[in-house]
C-alpha cells in the first residue's frame, strides 16, 4: 500500500488502486456523477458543453464517462463522440461496432492459433501411473 496526494485536494491518503483520488473525493465525484445523469435525462437534447456549465464539471470529465459506458446518450441527441479506432459517430464506449466485431474476430483468430494442439499420444504419456504394491 502506497501514501500519495489526492489528485483534487492535495491530501495524503493510502493508495490502492484506480484513480489517484482520495475518498472523499472519489464520493464527491460519484455524486457528480449521479447529477449529471439526471440532469441528462431530464435534459435529452443538451450538449456536452450546456451540460458541463449547467452541472459545473468539466467536458474532459464527461467525455471519461462517456467513455467509461457510464453515460449513455438516446439515438435523437446531438452528443457523439469517435471511435478511437476509425473515427466512426458512437454515443458511447471507445469503439463502434464495426470495430468491436473486427478486433474480437482477431482475438479469436489469435487465440486459435496460438493454442497447442495436443496429439492423443502426447495426452497419454503425461498421465500419472500408479504402481501396484
Amino acid at each position: 500500500m502506497e501514501v500519495k496526494n489526492c489528485k483534487s485536494c492535495g491530501r495524503l491518503f493510502n493508495y490502492l488502486t484506480g484513480p489517484r483520488l482520495c475518498g472523499e473525493c472519489k464520493q464527491k465525484l460519484e455524486d457528480k456523477f449521479m447529477e449529471v445523469r439526471d440532469y441528462i435525462r431530464d435534459n435529452p437534447h443538451a450538449s456536452i458543453s450546456q451540460i458541463s456549465e449547467e452541472m459545473d464539471v468539466t467536458t474532459n470529465q464527461i467525455h471519461q464517462w462517456i467513455r467509461e459506458e457510464r453515460l449513455i446518450f438516446s439515438e435523437d441527441s446531438m452528443v457523439t463522440i469517435q471511435c478511437e479506432n476509425c473515427g466512426a459517430s458512437i454515443r458511447t464506449g471507445r469503439f463502434c461496432e464495426k470495430c468491436k466485431g473486427e478486433m474480437a474476430k482477431e482475438m479469436g483468430s489469435l487465440y486459435k492459433s496460438s493454442a497447442p494442439v495436443m496429439q492423443k499420444k502426447d495426452r497419454d504419456k503425461d498421465k500419472m501411473r500408479f504402481l501396484d504394491k
